[in-house]
């Protein structure tokens, strides 16, 4: 009668979330400007998404196994799928902004050659730019269009781009728009070569953690479908699980198989270095 109770009360639960979530959605909000805090309002639309697709996975492990905690379990595993198994899209995305990087300062460095002073140089490789970072290009090109000063357009561009690779090459650029000194092809060649090395680092230590993601997701697939099969295939084997103590078992060992995830993920992640050309704006925010 107590489990029966408890599967209604969950069941209720889901459904109502679902429903307000529902609500919300056809409901929308204001279109509201683009600000500072836009990338954490992403964030916020896109745990949203995965919040709905939890509930709905806890509805159908509720439907197949009966087991309420089996349920919040699913739940909680598909809303946070892509922070404990993805990762994979962004790290992409990474290495081509620094592929893209090099070979921009590669073409810098040849284009500056010609007796070209940076500013006409900066525009004439944008079209021969990689996609990844032609974007950004673009807009320190119109900056430098509407006469904006060389190193404040050049800030803008490392801030567009928010990699420490770039603000290495973005910090001789500002050096020597405001020095003007001689041997400005030394340092972007030797920039460029840096920027290959990294490259080359970057795509061995992914190569390693996507060889890790993979079997974390192997292991996640095999005993999610060994539970479902036995729960659905054997019942008369999993019963006990349908006791509230085994109810009690089965949330420790979901605790534990959660906690083995969280480890290996960690495992899979790799900290990049922090940005050392950040505006004073930037600094008074990571304070605060």
């Amino acid at each position: 009668m107590s489990q029966s109770i408890l599967l209604i009360t969950l069941v209720g639960a889901v459904v109502g979330a679902g429903i307000l979530l529902l609500v919300y959605a056809l409901r929308g909000t204001e279109a509201k400007p683009p600000s500072p805090n836009a990338s954490a309002r992403s964030v916020i639309e896109r745990l949203g998404r995965q919040t709905v697709l939890g509930i709905g996975g806890g509805i159908v492990t509720l439907a197949v196994t009966r087991w309420p905690v089996a349920a919040v379990g699913g739940g909680l595993l598909v809303a946070f799928w892509p922070a404990l198994f993805g990762g994979a899209k962004s790290e992409r995305d990474a290495i081509a902004r620094l592929d893209g990087l090099a070979s921009w300062t590669e073409s810098l460095r040849d284009t500056i050659a010609g007796a070209v002073g940076l500013e006409q140089a900066i525009p004439a490789t944008v079209y021969a730019a990689s996609p990844s970072i032609q974007p950004q290009l673009r807009l320190l090109a119109d900056r430098l269009r509407i006469r904006q000063p060389m190193p404040e357009a050049l800030q803008g561009f490392a801030d567009d781009l928010d990699d420490a690779s770039a603000d290495l090459i973005v910090s001789a650029l500002i050096l020597n728009s405001r020095l003007r000194g001689p041997g400005l092809r030394q340092v972007l060649g030797s920039l460029a070569d840096s920027a290959r090395a990294e490259l080359d680092m970057r795509q061995r230590v992914m190569a390693g953690r996507a060889s890790t993601r993979r079997s974390v997701q192997i292991v996640v697939m095999f005993s999610l479908t060994f539970m479902i099969g036995l729960s659905v295939i054997n019942r008369e084997y999993v019963e006990p699980y349908s006791e509230p103590i085994g109810q009690v078992v089965l949330g420790i060992i979901l605790a534990i198989f959660a906690l083995g995830f969280i480890w290996m993920r960690r495992l899979a992640s790799f900290e990049t270095p922090a940005r050392f050309l950040v505006t004073d704006t930037e600094h008074a925010e990571v304070r605060s």
